[in-house]
């Protein structure tokens, strides 16, 4: 299957180019260094209309397709993964949720402000004990008169910190397994409801990361998103599309990586010749220049299932197995034709390369996408 831009998506892909060329990649060596969010550049992701992408115009969104989203995450991961995953998470785990489960006044509520970039969206499913066995969720919600009592805790959370609200996931009945665990809206202000954001990572060091506690935070009847006892099967839905997010960051992270290292191979001199003339690093270009290829076309095909309304779990799951272990492929060879440079910060591969390491754990380890695709094959 070749893909052909439509011209909207060539507009977004060129807006986005010179978007994160201009504003994203000037200070991405720098947040990385110190760990400063990229604030103003949301600011200005805002002010392009952007933060609503691919949610209905009448909530404030752009009404693009989900290409369109891949795109515009590529492009901002080529400069800077922490940016990336930061609109990504935004977008598929944010807002996604609320407009595939939500009821209308639940989107205009609480889809409207993250589309107009009021805050950013977030999503609670992870716990110390719950990773890729999100059904050993602990955290519980009780019914208390027209009130739900949340207690429990979540990890890893992305954008927490600059989040108004997020959805998360609670056991509402343990007997009934995963079809005991909801889905509810939970403002990030309530009493009882502590953000923490104090992880040390190994990359991605300008992305938010948090803890979330949760003492006896209640919240009205009305904020269950979706059906009670739908919680687990809504958000993995709301992954299968998150992955072609984190497929899309994994190619624009590999992009990026293989640009710098084709500009390194011709200017390096070794033996009298630049290291583009060698074959060794020639085939290393090429396999990569090949494999990224192969990973973009996957994450496209991907998107146009879901715009088509076509079931595409099997090929979400490829995408992001696929991109991510390639887009740690590609870096580990972009630092390696770097040689000693490539070890060293100022040449940004090892950035490349610490960032990308989390896209074959996130969403759903390689393991994980694994069993999603076993599963979908009819193993």
């Amino acid at each position: 299957m070749h893909f052909d831009l439509t011209e909207e998506q060539a507009l977004i892909k060129k807006m986005m180019r010179d978007f994160a060329e201009g504003e994203v990649a000037p200070g991405a060596d720098e947040r990385d260094r110190t760990k400063q969010f990229p604030e103003a550049v949301f600011a200005k992701l805002t002010k392009l209309g952007v933060m609503g992408l691919p949610f209905p115009e009448q909530y404030g969104g752009g009404g693009a397709d989900t290409i369109s989203f891949a795109i515009a995450v590529e492009e901002l991961s080529r400069v800077c993964a922490s940016t990336g995953i930061t609109y990504s998470a935004h977008i598929s785990l944010g807002g996604a949720p609320i407009h595939l489960f939500g009821t209308h006044e639940q989107k205009e509520k609480y889809l409207t402000p993250l589309c107009t970039g009021e805050y950013l969206g977030a999503f609670g499913l992870t716990e110390p004990n719950a990773g890729s066995d999100a059904g050993g969720t602990r955290t519980t919600a009780k019914l208390h008169g027209d009130q739900w009592v949340i207690s429990g805790s979540k990890c890893f959370i992305t954008n927490a910190s600059f989040a108004k609200s997020l959805a998360l996931t609670a056991v509402t009945d343990r007997s009934k397994g995963t079809d005991g665990i909801s889905a509810f809206i939970v403002p990030t202000d309530a009493p009882g409801f502590t953000v923490l954001s104090n992880y040390e990572k190994m990359g991605l060091h300008a992305s938010n990361t948090t803890e979330l506690v949760l003492e006896n935070v209640t919240v009205p009847k009305e904020n269950l998103l979706g059906k009670e006892g739908n919680g687990y099967k809504q958000f993995l839905a709301t992954l299968d599309g998150g992955r072609i997010g984190i497929g899309a960051m994994a190619v624009g992270i590999a992009q990026g990586a293989y640009e710098k290292s084709l500009q390194y191979a011709k200017v390096r001199k070794q033996f009298g010749h630049s290291l583009s003339a060698f074959q060794a690093i020639q085939f290393k270009l090429a396999d990569m220049a090949m494999n990224i290829e192969l990973a973009r076309n996957m994450v496209y095909k991907a998107a146009w299932l879901k715009d088509q309304g076509r079931g595409f779990k099997k090929e979400a799951a490829m995408a992001k197995l696929f991109a991510s272990e390639i887009g740690m492929k590609v870096c580990d060879q972009a630092v390696q034709i770097h040689g000693g440079y490539g070890y060293m910060k100022e040449y940004q591969v090892e950035r490349f390369f610490r960032d990308a390491k989390l896209l074959e754990i996130g969403e759903g380890t390689s393991e994980v996408q694994r069993m999603v695709i076993a599963r979908q094959i009819g193993c």
